[in-house]
């Protein structure tokens, strides 16, 4: 029989509604059922394309004996933390305060309180190097929670209390460009300069950082910053972590040198990246990059777009119940579908042998099948084979996709697509971010609310602070690649609720709105990890607007907001690259390029733009709406009925121009 996950829209849920476990949802019902039978909670997050949850709901949850323990002695919650990142950040904070470390699987058990008294990531099933498993731990755990009750019950109001209080920020002064400096020292000294990247295995991509440090070139002219970006980005081009036959990036990869990935590939890491290599083409004009980007998108739009026109939230790694089968190839399959002349090419260019390259994680022992990277740019990989290896490839069983849309990971990746456009030009990635705006303007709004769920043609969940942010700064993007300024008033519409109902009265602002559900912690998340915070977003967000319309309160509010957070940030800079970027555009000097003209001069006028890089500059096409927000832009129009360009800095107007080669004069000088 299914548990009380069958009804659930989640693929994650639903991968579990015919475990023996009696899951619940996370609802009343279960919390009132744990008061009543005085039975703690055992709470599991992860998400549908998570290699090592699947691991767990194998060994432990599907497992008849383990269900016992559960439901006899515990009330059972699974949480989806894409469908729900607000209990995931609250919970993983919990985890890596008590461990040090925190992960997917999440595992928390907790009172009917919701206050937690024991934290982990993936338990095994029976105990191994020295790891207690599930049979050993819950009896002990039921035990103790019996017969030392009220110890427990202390433990976990301790915790709670001691959590509270270091969630508070102190705020300090705002911080200057020594900050910035700060950050490039510690992200120079924890580069690998043989494999690029930060640290050791496992390697993830680090686009929040990458992207500092490209505008940190761009400012100091140090040129050890640029030369960190391209190494990484030319070393993860080249290794497993990137798919070279269907495109898009793995997750993160278990060695240093971006060889062995683990093949989820989420949406989040698609934009991000598009993002970043398409930054780094800005800045270099290299084609690699450029290419690199185009194959990204191509990815999403094949694989990840949704008839609605939003996108799905990933793809697993696993298929027919193994890791990394659709990607990995044997030597005698390539040997079969290829002539020996493209067999030869094939393995000389894709580090193809006989006994295999890639390895059993656990084990180490050899599978027989490789992985396909590339040892130098400068091979060449022909189109053909590519497109020969992609249709053998089609004909496989593929990973389960996450079919869930999200309001914040959206956001991202139609950023990247308006990017696109603004850089390319090219009128398919403006019709996909169109498209996907349209969807969340008129299906996932209500009353400038968003919803941060789509799923099987329902939309739920209250926006959290990412989904704000992230839409906002899609908007923005959109607006500036277009020259539509309805974007823009979209984006202020947003920007109204989030200071509403997410500021924090000392400055920044909170995951979750004050009308969303209340945990025991007042979260604000402001660490730019796998993604960057919503607090680093939103106050780039505010610089933004504040340069658009010339309101001191959008600069004020981004200012309250980095004050309240330099005294974490001054700590360890290198964890908070996107908030430094933020930094970065503040700091200045800025230039505003203010168009009195229609949209085809405006295009003509991006492409000039685009032939330098300066990260410090915006550009957007003058309305009667925008004048309807900012009355300065009613002196900057038309002369003798020409287009006219304005060009500001620091909101102080050089003579007005209405010729291009005057404009790109200008911007190389």
């Amino acid at each position: 029989m299914s548990n009380k996950l069958s009804a659930e829209k989640s693929p994650y849920l639903l991968q579990h509604k015919d475990n023996p476990v009696e899951w619940y949802p996370w609802n009343e019902e279960a919390f009132e059922r744990a008061k009543k039978e005085n039975k703690p909670i055992f709470l599991s997050i992860g998400y549908s394309t998570c290699h090592w949850c699947h691991v767990m709901a194998h060994e432990s949850f599907e497992d008849k004996e383990v269900a016992v323990l559960l439901n006899k002695k515990f009330v059972s919650i699974k949480v989806d933390r894409e469908e729900r990142p607000d209990i995931d950040h609250t919970y993983m904070t919990v985890c890596q305060a008590l461990t040090g470390s925190g992960g997917w699987p999440l595992t928390i058990i907790m009172t009917p309180e919701k206050k937690p008294f024991f934290a982990a990531t993936y338990i095994p099933k029976r105990a191994q190097q020295g790891m207690p498993g599930m049979i050993e731990l819950l009896p002990h755990i039921a035990h103790l929670w019996e017969n030392q009750h009220e110890k427990i019950i202390e433990s976990a109001a301790g915790i709670t209390k001691e959590l509270q209080k270091v969630s508070r920020t102190d705020p300090g002064e705002p911080p200057t460009e020594i900050i910035l400096d700060e950050a490039f020292e510690q992200l120079s000294e924890n580069f690998d300069p043989r494999n690029g990247g930060f640290g050791d295995a496992p390697k993830f991509p680090s686009p929040s950082s990458l992207i500092f440090l490209l505008r940190y070139w761009k400012r100091t002219k140090k040129h050890q910053a640029l030369e960190i970006v391209e190494k990484t980005l030319q070393s993860m081009r080249l290794g497993g972590i990137y798919d070279h036959v269907g495109f898009g990036f793995h997750r993160y990869t278990i060695d240093a040198g971006w060889i062995v990935p683990h093949f989820e590939k989420m949406l989040y890491d698609q934009a991000l990246l598009a993002q970043l290599y398409l930054e780094a083409f800005r800045a270099t004009k290299k084609e690699i990059y450029a290419q690199t980007t185009k194959e990204i998108l191509s990815y999403v739009e094949t694989s990840l777009l949704s008839p609605e026109g939003a996108l799905y939230a990933g793809e697993d790694a696993d298929s027919e119940g193994e890791e990394g089968k659709f990607y990995l190839w044997t030597e005698q399959e390539l040997k079969d579908n290829f002539s020996t002349d493209e067999f030869d090419q094939l393995k000389g260019v894709m580090n193809i042998q006989e006994e295999g390259n890639f390895a059993e994680e656990s084990t180490g022992s050899q599978t027989g099948k490789n992985i396909l990277y590339i040892s130098s740019l400068a091979k060449n990989f022909p189109k053909e084979i590519r497109e020969k290896l992609f249709a053998i490839r089609d004909r496989r069983i593929h990973p389960h996709r996450d079919n869930k849309i999200l309001a914040d990971w959206n956001g991202l990746m139609i950023s990247a697509f308006a990017q696109a456009f603004h850089v390319f030009g090219e009128e398919k990635y403006k019709i996909i971010a169109e498209k996907g705006i349209a969807f969340f303007l008129q299906t996932m709004k209500k009353d400038n609310h968003l919803f941060h769920r789509f799923c099987q043609g329902e939309r739920a969940i209250i926006g959290m602070l990412d989904d704000y942010a992230f839409m906002i700064n899609a908007l923005l993007d959109l607006g500036e690649a277009t020259g539509d300024s309805t974007y823009v008033l979209s984006a202020l519409e947003f920007t109204a609720t989030v200071q509403e109902e997410f500021s924090d009265p000392q400055g920044g602002f909170f995951f979750s709105s004050s009308h969303g559900e209340e945990l025991f912690l007042k979260n604000k998340q402001i660490y730019d990890g796998a993604i960057p915070s919503g607090n680093s977003v939103m106050i780039e967000n505010l610089l933004r607007l504040w340069m658009i319309t010339e309101n001191q309160i959008y600069k004020e509010s981004a200012i309250q907001a980095t004050s309240s957070l330099s005294r974490i940030i001054d700590r360890s800079p290198a964890n908070f690259t996107a908030h430094l970027s933020a930094i970065d555009r503040g700091i200045g000097p800025h230039t505003e390029i203010v168009v009195a003209g229609d949209t085809n001069d405006y295009r003509e006028i991006i492409k000039i733009i685009n032939e330098t890089y300066d990260t410090q500059l915006i550009v957007f096409l003058n309305s009667i709406e925008l004048q309807n927000v900012n009355p300065f832009l009613r002196e900057r129009t038309k002369k003798n009925g020409k287009q006219t360009i304005y060009v500001c800095k620091n909101f102080s107007c050089k003579e007005p121009i209405t010729d291009l080669m005057t404009l790109r004069q200008l911007l190389h000088t």
